[in-house]
């Protein structure tokens, strides 16, 4: 259909785009945008804003920026305390926003924001089971911003111009981005400097931050444990899946995607430390399929041997431990029986000294 000069704004309609689509927003975007396509890693959604079913814009939101001088001063938060990073997951970025060629109409951009910030929050919930508190974008210094500030963000200062690389942090200042935030409730910014999180903001277990020495001790402790894998499926030593595993439940990843995501998330250093494959200069971690095949396969008393024996070296902190009991509700035994887990789990620490399965729950 030809574009009209005048839209009427009640048919612009915003949602997720379907699977079937994604191979047309990977096209479009990286034609149209000035940054190109971005691929989805970690907690990723796109969108579509439709006219009368025509494409008129694209949108991708995406986990925040893992640090951010002026937005973190803004909250309240000081990163050198390890709560701070469990609230990133409480904000999105919005990393893309493209109008699509042919369809720049006056309000038509503000109408769009406003859709989207509107359905975000329940579609990030059910997609990745945890709401939303505040948005947050990065403008390139050329362009002004209007239609962020047209829609009531706040802007906050420029961004120190470091950008993330292969090999760590850029060490000179390139461009600096403008930065704009918005509150999707009005407590946003005092919830998220809270020091402790109440449910449903507080998801899962507390959690530790591993510092350098840590990262580089968990893999000696599994240098003992017999690899389960056949000789030609061992492309990352199991050392370093092991640690990279253990790393991420001691950060307070659950699940296998969570702690594939978290270990596509390391630095390079951070790599390093945990041994990883080197292959053509980059560091690569396992995959989420990789980490499944070899938890499910290690000898679990061998594992448990090898965490305690960490515990003993790096969780001399804890003077009080707690008991903590939970049912895998689709771990079941031969008879049909659900297994249940018994946890030590020190109160400084949050470490897991020690787990028993049992079958019978009395």
């Amino acid at each position: 259909m030809a574009e009209p000069s005048i839209l009427n704004l009640d048919e612009v309609h915003v949602r997720p785009v379907e699977r079937s689509e994604e191979a047309r927003h990977h096209e479009l975007m990286a034609a149209h945008h000035y940054l190109g396509f971005l691929p989805k890693i970690g907690a990723t959604l796109w969108y579509v804003a439709t006219y009368y079913d025509e494409w008129v814009a694209l949108l991708t939101f995406s986990a925040a920026a893992w640090k951010c001088a002026v937005r973190d001063r803004w909250i309240g938060w000081d990163f050198h305390r390890q709560y701070d990073y469990d609230r990133l997951k409480l904000i999105a970025n919005n990393s893309r926003f493209l109008i699509l060629p042919d369809w720049h109409r006056r309000n038509l951009a503000s109408k769009i924001l406003s859709l989207c910030q509107r359905r975000l929050p329940a579609d990030w919930q059910e997609r990745f089971g945890h709401q939303l508190v505040l948005l947050e974008t990065f403008v390139d210094p050329r362009f002004h911003g209007t239609v962020y500030r047209a829609a009531n963000w706040s802007y906050l200062g420029l961004t120190q111009g470091y950008r993330r690389t292969r090999t760590g942090y850029s060490t000179t200042r390139l461009s600096p981005k403008k930065v704009f935030v918005t509150p999707l409730q009005a407590n946003a910014r005092k919830l998220l400097a809270r020091p402790l999180l109440k449910s449903p903001y507080r998801q899962g277990v507390p959690k530790i931050m591993l510092s350098a020495q840590q990262m580089r001790s968990l893999p000696d402790f599994f240098l003992d444990i017999p690899d389960p894998r056949r000789a030609q499926g061992r492309r990352h030593p199991l050392c370093a899946v092991l640690a990279i595993a253990a790393g991420a439940i001691l950060c307070g990843m659950r699940g296998y995607k969570a702690m594939a995501d978290w270990a596509q998330s390391l630095g390079p250093n951070a790599r390093a430390r945990f041994r990883c494959r080197y292959v053509n200069g980059r560091y690569l971690v396992p995959s989420e399929s990789i980490l499944r095949n070899v938890l499910i396969r290690v000898g679990p008393a061998d594992l448990d041997r090898s965490l305690q024996c960490w515990n003993t070296a790096f969780g001399q902190d804890d003077t009080r431990l707690a008991i903590d009991g939970k049912t895998m509700c689709n771990a079941l035994d031969k008879n049909g029986d659900q297994t249940h887990v018994m946890s030590v789990v020190g109160h400084q620490s949050k470490a897991c000294y020690t787990q028993k399965k049992s079958v019978l729950c009395p």
